[in-house]
C-alpha cells in the first residue's frame, strides 16, 4: 500500500492531541471548525470519519481559568469533568453549523480489557456510523488512573482503528511528522516513508507537552498496534485542509506503511493486544510445533498449569524453554487442564476436544 491508495480509504480514524487544540487562552474554534467543514466534504464522498479527541484536561483548565495544569490525578479527574463537557459543547456547536450530529463515546484500555465490553464499544461505534453520526472518542478521564491511561491517546487511537477495522489511521501533530532530529532543528529532515518503525524509533523521543502527555515514541509505539493490523498510518501537521490533502494523495507528513499480512479477526486482536491472561499453561514441543503450524492445544502436549482460571478465560502459552508462545480462550478450568494434562482426544470424557480451539488462539 502506498499514498496513492489511501485515496480508497473509506473509514478513517483522525487522533487530535490536547496541544493541536489550544490557542491563546481558549480552544482553537478556528481549527474545530476546519475540521467539520473537511469532515462533512468527506462524509459527502462516502467516507466515515471516527475522531479521538484529547483535551479534556485543558479544555478544563480553559474553562476553569486556572493558571496551570492540574498536578495531582485528583485534580486533573476533576478538572478533566468539567473539560469534557465544555469540549463537547464546543464539538457539538462548531459541527452543527454542517449539519454534522456527534456522540461521544469515553472509553478505557481497562474497559476495552474485558471481552464483553469491547464488543459494546465496536457495535456502538458502528451503529453511530450507520446513523450518520460522527463519534468523537477520549478516554475517560474522570476514572482512569495513572496506570492504565492510553498515553494522550496515541495507543487509544491505535485500538479504536483495530477494533473499527479502519481504513487508515491520521495522528496529527505539531511536530507535523516523524524527522531525524527536533523539528526545530533547521537540519532535520522529514522522514516521509516509514517501511519498518524499529528502523527509525531512535528518532523519536518521549516529551511532555504543557497539556499533552504523548510524544513522537509514543505515536510510533501506537503506530505499530495499527500497521499489525494492516491498517496505514500518517503522522500530519495540524493546518487547514489537512484531511482532504491526505485523503487525495498528496504528499504529507510521514506515512507508515502496513504490515502486508493478512488482519487478523477482531477477537484475535482482543486476545494479543487487551486481555488479561489469569493463567499459563506450558506445553511441550511438539505441541509448540503444532501450535506454530495453525492448529488447536490439544490435552496430550500440556506439561503444566499456573494460576486460577475458568472457561472463556484468557491464559498465555508458554513452551518449556520458559517463551511465551501466545494466548487462547479456554474452553477448561485450571482444575480440569490439570486433570487432563497428557490424555489423549480419545480418553476425555464428555470434554471439548481442544483445551484452546484455533479460532480463539494466537501464536506470537
Amino acid at each position: 500500500m502506498d499514498r496513492e491508495s489511501i485515496k480508497n480509504a473509506k473509514r478513517i480514524v483522525v487522533k487530535i492531541g490536547s496541544q493541536l487544540l489550544s490557542k491563546d487562552d481558549d480552544l482553537d474554534f478556528d481549527f474545530i471548525q476546519d475540521l467539520s467543514n473537511q469532515i462533512k466534504i468527506l462524509k459527502e464522498e462516502g467516507k466515515e470519519i471516527i475522531v479521538v479527541s484529547s483535551g479534556s484536561v485543558l479544555a478544563g483548565v480553559k474553562k476553569l481559568k486556572l493558571k496551570q495544569k492540574p498536578k495531582t490525578l485528583t485534580e486533573k479527574q476533576a478538572v478533566s469533568a468539567v473539560g469534557q463537557a465544555y469540549l463537547m459543547q464546543i464539538y457539538d456547536k462548531l459541527f452543527s453549523k454542517q449539519n454534522l450530529v456527534i456522540g461521544q463515546i469515553l472509553l478505557t484500555i481497562e474497559g476495552l480489557r474485558e471481552r464483553k465490553r469491547y464488543n459494546y464499544a465496536r457495535n456502538t461505534l458502528n451503529k453511530l456510523l450507520e446513523m450518520d453520526v460522527v463519534p468523537i472518542i477520549n478516554e475517560n478521564d474522570t476514572i482512569a488512573v495513572e496506570e492504565i491511561v492510553f498515553g494522550d491517546n496515541d495507543f487509544l487511537a491505535a485500538h479504536v482503528s483495530v477494533l473499527t477495522q479502519a481504513n487508515l489511521l491520521v495522528i496529527l501533530s505539531t511536530a507535523g511528522g516523524l524527522y531525524t532530529d527536533e523539528p526545530s532543528n533547521p537540519k532535520a529532515k522529514l522522514i516521509k516513508e516509514v517501511e519498518d518503525i524499529e528502523q527509525v524509533i531512535e528518532y523519536a523521543k518521549s516529551s511532555k507537552s504543557k497539556f499533552g502527555t504523548g510524544g513522537m515514541r509514543s505515536k510510533l509505539e501506537a503506530a505499530k498496534i495499527a500497521v499489525s493490523h494492516s491498517v496505514p498510518v500518517v503522522i500530519a501537521p495540524k493546518r487547514e485542509n489537512i484531511l482532504i490533502d491526505i485523503l487525495s494523495g498528496k504528499d504529507i507528513g510521514s506515512f507508515i506503511h502496513p504490515e502486508k499480512e493478512k488482519k487478523i479477526s477482531s477477537k484475535k486482536s482482543w486476545i494479543a493486544l487487551l486481555s488479561m491472561a489469569k493463567g499459563k499453561i506450558i506445553v511441550d514441543k511438539g505441541a509448540e510445533k503444532a501450535l506454530k503450524e495453525g492448529k488447536s492445544l490439544l490435552p496430550a502436549g500440556i506439561k503444566g498449569v499456573e494460576g486460577i482460571f475458568y472457561p472463556k478465560d484468557v491464559v498465555v502459552i508458554e513452551n518449556q524453554e520458559g517463551k511465551i508462545i501466545g494466548k487462547g480462550i479456554v474452553n477448561y478450568s485450571y482444575e480440569d487442564v490439570k486433570k487432563y494434562k497428557g490424555l489423549k482426544s480419545s480418553e476425555l470424557k464428555n470434554k471439548p476436544a481442544e483445551v484452546i480451539h484455533r479460532d480463539n488462539l494466537v501464536i506470537f
